[in-house]
């Protein structure tokens, strides 16, 4: 009998082909967003010297469940530090997720505080 591959296992899959091609660099860091039922998570990571640089996460921001206003919460948060630190551009990681939901909507709430990508 042929075992069915667990959400998670096809989603670590698809984050490793990402990230043979997606790279942060100094100038250009990467925004990489993790999401668990409880919590959203960003980080804007420098992938050359192997440091994240900011961070940002729901219960930072006093809330307490994981849905779309508060991964528009992150997303801002992450763009103000982002900007605050003098960054500018960023390469999006959605971590092998799709674009839809919590992820797009912290997508785009970036966009709209000033982070391009």
């Amino acid at each position: 009998m042929i075992k069915k591959k667990s959400t998670n296992e096809s989603r670590s899959k698809r984050h490793l082909r990402i990230r043979k091609i997606v790279k942060g660099t100094p100038d250009r860091p990467r925004l990489s967003v993790y999401r668990s039922n409880l919590a959203i998570y960003a980080q804007l990571i420098d992938d050359v010297n192997q440091t994240t640089l900011f961070s940002a996460r729901s219960q930072e921001a006093g809330l307490k469940n994981s849905n779309i206003e508060s991964a528009k919460t992150v997303g801002k948060l992450i763009a103000e530090k982002a900007l605050a630190g003098g960054v500018k551009q960023v390469v999006f990681d959605r971590s092998g997720y799709l674009y839809h939901g919590r992820i797009k909507a912290l997508a785009e709430a970036a966009r709209e505080a000033g982070l391009l990508f």
